[in-house]
């Protein structure tokens, strides 16, 4: 079939500068006319004519509602910008971290290669008619754009006038896997569907020992489940722990993926997570029997998890510290040694311990996966990970949840070795985090999440802290004044980073407060929320005698959630007497 071109005219949106996250909005907002055509052709006008005409992209997300509308459209204008070929994920499924692994692993039937894609999500937010919506591009590399393509990004959508689209371009059958081929003025433009499981599959495959982690599995002292969340990791779920792996389907919850998460919120914490927090034991009321030695749970998109043993919580801080910890030893993919490490800012210092110890070079970032993404391209680091629950290696250039959950099986594998046939007790994951606690010392580590607070009133709430920094004498004796048994403050800044790979500097990245005896106070505003501001404040407190590692951490971190409260004057900013979610 021969498609037409038709030009267009259109008002400019003044838009949400999209970030690392991309645009985030309520259904209603994309649904008005030319609002997704606008960011869609804006991110075109951004990019080099190379990486636009004749090239091929990927298209897909996490399945929410308007997915498949969000598809058709930008199929449409793709051909009609001179793209030579799109290539979507079947029913339009594909995780974050698949993309990246789409764009930077798969070649098509004549070597075709992607040069960028768009991910429709908005990634553990809400779903459905009344709710979120997403989208981001991601660039060659796999990892999202870098500042300077979403700031063309966003000035072009305030100044666009017209888009071209296909518009007589039939809708394109996303269900069934093939290739679609339509002629028109550019000449010959191709859709193709494929599986969305198999190249990633085919990736995991190459990092880690599946034989080793089927052992573990088909191990009767070992039980586990995976919480999808109705998100897209359902879309891997089956195929890997069921088909490769040898699970039960029985340990699968939640693992249909639903255009509204099934109702829910999938963000995997355990105020949102509330069906496997029951199940591994963490529940406000007993379930009845036996909880499993291992639980994981997915964001929407499958880019975050959740790691859970029996009756326990790993934090995310911990999480990527005890990975990296036991990465060469226990995952084939590192056997030969890691390239450094990194954190986000706001994420605990255990990392940091790990590699001192270890002698690995080391990186504190700003929030955003695409700081990591540099330091991967620069052969810098290996593994990463992020206070909220984004772990992941330089095997792509996103956070990977499934990756982090075959990490942790082999670590439970190599620790097990020579002992899951035999008559010894199972190595758990509460004893390889208490191990790790004894080696290394425990950070005592909590967030506060303020959601949809009034933006104005946020936005002074960080200039009061700001602004309190500029007497840290002051501060101490407001410190000394709410709780005597704390230690001083040391001191205080907003973290900015310079990028050792391109230089560039990020500045007003998160407002601290650093204690004498390390610990840390963080507030920062996120940006991932759709309406309204969110603030976040982080609490940390480090604590190496191995005989006080066992504390409950909301009993060790009370003083310093009681400085942080009083000192940012929360509840009189904001209103709110407690935060939205504590994780």
């Amino acid at each position: 079939m021969v498609f037409k071109v038709s030009i267009v005219s259109t008002s400019p949106i003044d838009g949400q500068k999209p970030g690392t996250s991309g645009l985030r909005k309520k259904v209603k907002v994309f649904k008005q006319p030319n609002y997704l055509h606008n960011f869609v052709q804006a991110t075109f006008n951004a990019l080099t004519a190379e990486k636009v005409k004749g090239a091929t992209l990927v298209v897909s997300g996490d399945g929410r509602y308007f997915s498949n509308d969000a598809v058709q459209i930008i199929i449409k204008m793709a051909a009609a910008n001179g793209v030579r070929r799109v290539w979507v994920g079947k029913n339009t499924l594909l995780s974050t971290p698949a993309v990246s692994a789409v764009i930077r692993e798969r070649s098509g039937a004549d070597g075709s290669k992607a040069t960028g894609g768009f991910i429709l999500t908005a990634s553990h937010n809400p779903g459905g008619p009344t709710e979120d919506f997403g989208i981001k591009y991601n660039m060659e590399n796999g990892g999202p754009a870098p500042e300077s393509i979403t700031d063309k990004i966003y000035e072009n959508t305030k100044t666009i006038k017209e888009y071209p689209i296909a518009q007589d371009l039939p809708n394109v059958d996303i269900s069934a896997i093939g290739v679609t081929s339509f002629e028109g003025p550019e000449g010959k433009f191709d859709v193709e569907v494929f599986d969305s499981a198999d190249d990633y599959v085919k990736l995991m495959k190459s990092i880690f020992d599946f034989d080793s982690i089927r052992k573990l599995i088909s191990s009767p002292k070992f039980t586990f489940c995976y919480d999808a969340m109705h998100g897209v990791a359902g879309a891997y779920a089956h195929r890997i722990f069921v088909e490769e792996l040898g699970a039960q389907e029985s340990v699968l919850l939640n693992c249909i993926p639903k255009e509204d998460f099934g109702g829910g919120h999938p963000d995997p914490n355990l105020t949102y997570a509330k069906e496997l927090v029951a199940r591994m034991g963490l529940g406000k009321s007993d379930t009845g029997g036996e909880p499993p030695e291992f639980g994981a749970a997915a964001d929407g998109d499958a880019d975050r998890n959740m790691i859970l043993g029996k009756r326990f919580f790993v934090t995310p801080s911990d999480s990527v510290a005890i990975i990296a910890a036991n990465a060469i030893g226990a995952i084939p993919y590192f056997k030969s040694g890691l390239k450094g490490v990194a954190r986000s800012m706001p994420t605990s210092a255990a990392l940091d311990v790990v590699a001192k110890s270890l002698n690995l070079k080391f990186f504190e970032v700003p929030t955003g996966w695409k700081f990591f993404g540099n330091l991967m391209d620069g052969g810098m680091c290996s593994v990463c990970g992020e206070e909220s629950f984004g772990t992941g290696s330089d095997h792509i250039r996103e956070k990977d949840g499934i990756w982090a959950v075959l990490a942790w099986m082999s670590i439970l594998a190599h620790k097990n070795k020579g002992n899951i046939d035999g008559d010894g007790k199972l190595v758990t994951v509460e004893d390889i985090v208490r191990q790790h606690w004894a080696t290394y010392g425990r950070h005592y580590y909590t967030r506060y999440d303020y959601e949809n607070v009034d933006a104005g009133k946020a936005k002074e709430l960080m200039e009061h802290l700001v602004k309190l920094q500029s007497s840290i004498p002051e501060v101490n004796k407001i410190v000394k004044g709410i709780r005597s048994d704390v230690a001083n403050v040391a001191s205080a800044d907003e973290f900015e980073y310079k990028d050792p790979v391109d230089g560039s500097i990020s500045k007003h990245q998160g407002i601290r407060y650093l204690f004498e005896d390390g610990s840390r106070l963080v507030f920062r505003l996120s940006g991932t929320g759709s309406e309204g501001a969110t603030i976040r404040l982080y609490i940390e407190q480090y604590e190496k005698d191995a005989s006080k590692t066992g504390r409950e951490s909301s009993e060790a971190l009370s003083p310093l959630v009681d400085i942080a409260l009083k000192l940012s004057k929360m509840q009189e900013f904001t209103g709110r007497s407690a935060p939205t979610v504590i994780t």
